[in-house]
């Protein structure tokens, strides 16, 4: 049933123009930055050639693309993920799945992985730009794959969030702007920090930024991993609890 769920969630957003609307700018936008940042290391090749250890290919231009990306989704996805339950609460098909014989669990993690695929082929999409340049040069591929599951961890993370936030909002417009505004506080949460010269151990860990940033220089921690798997079961199961909340006022 999950499956099911799913399935018909992923193919009703790209039955919507809002889906490749948002498509269609964002790849617009990541080729532009990825063009620029390719020009940025044509331009500095000569001089970086004489520097002993010098940043390469990758970190000039894949891993700027993949950082800025995950900033351009913090924008996007709470556009996406605002009606997942909210629009079928005011359209009153909550009911009806609340009635069928679905449980909570299945409803929750069949609209989640609905809403994780289209995110999965934005960041396949954008995966590409990078991988046309192997026709003249080489690619880090330890720093490109980590990138890539850096990404995708965060992008999981936002979309664990804006579920959550669906399911406690009475109008979508509401779970956009408080999922908004929910990541954008966890990803500005240790920034303070630097500012004093000092570190909260408390904010350096529930940052969502820092653990990005540190699976994007190629170093895979368990930790990091940990954090966004723990961070989006949290959202997941808080989400089901809504629901449960919902079943039990019925």
């Amino acid at each position: 049933m999950i499956i099911t769920i799913a399935s018909r969630e992923f193919k009703s957003l790209f039955l919507s123009p809002l889906a490749w609307s948002i498509l269609g700018i964002l790849q617009l936008i990541f080729a532009y930055i990825f063009l620029t940042q390719v020009e940025s290391f044509i331009a500095f090749q000569a001089k970086l050639a004489e520097i002993q250890s010098a940043p390469g290919l990758t970190d000039i231009v894949v891993t700027p693309l993949f950082a800025n990306a995950g900033v351009i989704l913090l924008l996007v996805i709470p556009l996406l993920t605002m009606r997942l339950i909210c629009e079928e609460r005011r359209n009153k098909t909550l009911s009806l799945l609340l009635s069928a014989p679905l449980s909570n669990r299945d409803i929750i993690l069949g609209k989640y992985l609905g809403i994780l695929g289209l995110l999965i082929v934005i960041i396949g999409l954008t995966s590409l730009m990078p991988l046309s340049l192997i026709i003249g040069t080489e690619l880090d591929w330890g720093k490109f794959f980590s990138n890539i599951l850096a990404l995708t961890f965060l992008v999981a993370a936002f979309a664990a969030v804006g579920l959550y936030m669906s399911c406690i909002a009475p109008h979508p417009t509401i779970a956009a702007l408080g999922t908004f505004g929910l990541l954008l506080l966890l990803w500005m949460l240790n920034a303070s920090a630097g500012i004093r010269e000092e570190t909260s151990e408390l904010f350096e860990y529930l940052s969502i930024l820092k653990h990005f940033q540190s699976l994007q220089t190629g170093l895979v921690d368990t930790a990091d991993l940990s954090y966004f798997l723990l961070f989006t079961a949290t959202f997941l199961l808080l989400s089901i609890r809504r629901l449960d909340n919902d079943r039990l006022q019925k």
